[in-house]
């Protein structure tokens, strides 16, 4: 079943009177579970495509269709509505906000969404202690390690229950040990169903994927989608 999928998608930016394309016409689709590694040079549109996955940018055309919605043309608030409700983020510097705990960093997501107090914590307590942090709720971000971080970080994606993980470079600030705990701990939220799509530069970071998708020059070389009747649609 097509979770999302993105069709003829298009990015230019305009710099003085020079046009810079960083994405050309790509066309993917993601099925629900699906994990998808998303590789490529630098330049290559990576983080483009995922700023457009995120509903972090607009494309110049080309349609995003997410959970049977086109998105591709919403407003500013309806997109800041989409990114509440139907996506997740984790980020490589973890983008934790420092003067909160753990337990108030996991409940940023429910509190813009209007969730009465109690409910906020009992959910977000839930989640950390689903992460392994279930002894840190009250420390700050500084005290503790990069790993503990970016496991906050995951678990403040998931307590909204989005349909679809976006994750950049999420183990890209950790020792080898703490990278392969994350990458395990995003094994099981794909096994329990979570849909993943992770931009990476390593090869064995890619491998935990079930399909990867490369690209160069803003256009998909490889990997585009799982078979080949799946192109551009749901």
């Amino acid at each position: 079943m097509s979770l999302a999928y993105v069709r003829d998608l298009w990015k230019v930016y305009h710099i003085g009177s020079i046009e810079v394309p960083a994405l050309r016409g790509v066309s993917l689709s993601f099925s629900t579970g699906d994990y998808v590694a998303i590789m490529g040079p630098s330049g290559s549109g990576k983080s483009t495509l995922l700023n457009l996955l995120g509903c972090l940018d607009r494309p110049s055309s080309g349609q995003y269709v997410l959970g049977e919605e086109d998105v591709s043309t919403l407003s500013d608030d309806a997109l800041s509505e989409i990114r509440s409700r139907r996506l997740g983020f984790i980020f490589q510097s973890y983008n934790l906000i420092p003067q909160l705990t753990v337990i108030e960093n996991i409940e940023v997501p429910l509190f813009y969404q209007g969730v009465p107090r109690h409910q906020r914590y009992e959910i977000a307590l839930r989640f950390a202690e689903r992460v392994g942090l279930g002894e840190r709720l009250h420390h700050r971000p500084m005290e503790l390690s990069g790993g503990q971080q970016q496991r906050v970080a995951i678990a403040r994606a998931l307590v909204n229950d989005p349909l679809l993980i976006l994750a950049d470079e999420p183990t890209g600030n950790l020792d080898s040990q703490t990278q392969l705990e994350i990458l395990d701990l995003l094994d099981e939220l794909n096994r329990t169903g979570k849909t993943i799509a992770m931009v990476t530069h390593e090869h064995d970071v890619a491998a935990r994927a079930h399909r990867t998708i490369h690209l160069r020059d803003g256009q998909v070389v490889d990997g585009s989608e799982p078979d080949s009747s799946a192109a551009g649609g749901p």
